[in-house]
C-alpha cells in the first residue's frame, strides 16, 4: 500500500476536503457600486431605501456640484478596461448616450421601465430615463413683473435685460446639455450669436445651478437660468420667485430626464440589475417627486402639487446622439466663452 508523508497527507486533506468545505461557507459579497452626477442629497436617501429593502450594500461614488456630469463620467472613461462600477445613475441623458457611443455601457432592458415613453430611452436599450427635471427661468418677483418676463430663452440677450441674467458655467451638468441642445436645435450659426449676444449684455456665470439660484434669490440678479428642483428649493425656501417654462409658443423647454445604464463587464452586474429595477420604479419616481419635485415618466403616480405635470410643458425636441456629440465638439468653445469677458 503506498504511504502520503503525513505533510502530503495533511495538505491532500486541506485542498481536497476541508478547503472546499470552507469556501462553500464564506459569505459572498453582495453589493453594487454606483457612480452617480445627482445631487448626494437626493439621490443618497434611495439608495439607502435599496439597500434596507435587498440586503445589498450600495457603496456610492457621487459627483461635485462644481463638477456635475463631467467628474464620474471622466472616471468611467478611465476606468473602460478595468470597470470598477456597476451602474451609472446620471442627471441628463447626455453623458449615458456618450458612454454608450464609446462602449463604455451594456444594454438591459428592465421589467420596471417597460411603460416608459420610448422618447425617454436609448434605442439600442444602453440607458433608460425617469423622473425628470426642467431646464427654467428662476425670476425674482421683486425685481420684474410679470409682463416683463421673457417667453423665450432668446430673449434674455435683448438690451432691456442687460446686466440681469445668471447662468451655470456651460461645461458641466444640464448647463453643458441645455446649451447642446441649442445647437442642435438652433444650429452653429444662430447658436453662437445668441451666446456672444448674451455675453455681451452682461450674462453673469456661475459656479453651479445652485448658485445661479442663490444669486437670483438674493437678487444679485434678476433672473437666472437654472434647473426645476433648484426653482422648487428657493420657493419651499419662501424666497419671491417664480419659475417661467420658455418657448412654449416656438421650439419648446428642455426637459432633463435621469438615466440609469449598466456598465460592461461591471463586478457585480446582477446586483446592478437589481438596482436599475428599482430606480425605475414607480416608488422611486414618488420619492424624487416629494423630495426634489421631480416629474414621474411612468403614469399614474402620486405626487405634491407643486410638481408640475409634463403634460401641460411643450417640450423641446431632443436627438439625444448628437446633441452628445454636439457636447464634446463644442468644449472648447464653451471653455473660451466661459472664461471670455
Amino acid at each position: 500500500m503506498r504511504r502520503y508523508p503525513r505533510f502530503s497527507l495533511f495538505c491532500r486533506l486541506l485542498l481536497g476536503g476541508v478547503w472546499p468545505v470552507l469556501a462553500g461557507c464564506a459569505k459572498p459579497t453582495s453589493e453594487v457600486v454606483v457612480y452617480t452626477s445627482v445631487d448626494q442629497v437626493f439621490a443618497e436617501p434611495v439608495l439607502r431605501d435599496f439597500e434596507k429593502q435587498t440586503g445589498i450594500t450600495v457603496r456610492p461614488v457621487f459627483d461635485t456640484e462644481e463638477t456635475k456630469s463631467t467628474g464620474v463620467v471622466n472616471r468611467l472613461i478611465a476606468e473602460a478596461a478595468n470597470p470598477q462600477a456597476d451602474v451609472f445613475w446620471s442627471g441628463d441623458p447626455l453623458r449615458a448616450d456618450l458612454l454608450k457611443q464609446r462602449g463604455i455601457t451594456t444594454a438591459y432592458a428592465s421589467p420596471a421601465g417597460a411603460d416608459i415613453k420610448p422618447i425617454f430611452k436609448d434605442p439600442a436599450g444602453h440607458w433608460t430615463g425617469f423622473s425628470a427635471r426642467a431646464r427654467v427661468l428662476l425670476v425674482n418677483t421683486d425685481k420684474l413683473k410679470p409682463a416683463e418676463w421673457p417667453t423665450s430663452i432668446l430673449d434674455l440677450a435683448k438690451p432691456r435685460y442687460r446686466d440681469q441674467v445668471a447662468i451655470a458655467n456651460p461645461l458641466f451638468g444640464t448647463t453643458s446639455f441645455h446649451v447642446a441642445a441649442l445647437f442642435a436645435q438652433l444650429g452653429e450659426v444662430k447658436t453662437r450669436q445668441f451666446l456672444s449676444d448674451l455675453r455681451r449684455n452682461g450674462v453673469e456665470v456661475a459656479a453651479s445651478n445652485g448658485d445661479v439660484k442663490k444669486r437670483v434669490v438674493q437678487g444679485e440678479v434678476t433672473m437666472g437660468l437654472t434647473d426645476s428642483d433648484d426653482a422648487n428649493e428657493a420657493r419651499k425656501d419662501g424666497a419671491p420667485v417664480q419659475v417661467v417654462f420658455l418657448d412654449q409658443q416656438g421650439f419648446g423647454n428642455l426637459i432633463v430626464p435621469n438615466t440609469v445604464s449598466l456598465l460592461k463587464g461591471s463586478p457585480h452586474p446582477d446586483n446592478g440589475k437589481k438596482l436599475i429595477d428599482y430606480l425605475l420604479s414607480r416608488e422611486t419616481e414618488a420619492k424624487l417627486a416629494r423630495s426634489c419635485a421631480q416629474m414621474p415618466l411612468h403614469a399614474g403616480v402620486a405626487v405634491p402639487a407643486t410638481v408640475p405635470s409634463l403634460d401641460k410643458i411643450v417640450p423641446l425636441a431632443v436627438d439625444y446622439g448628437t446633441t452628445a456629440r454636439l457636447l464634446e465638439t463644442h468644449k472648447t468653445y464653451l471653455k473660451q466663452w466661459a472664461e471670455s469677458r
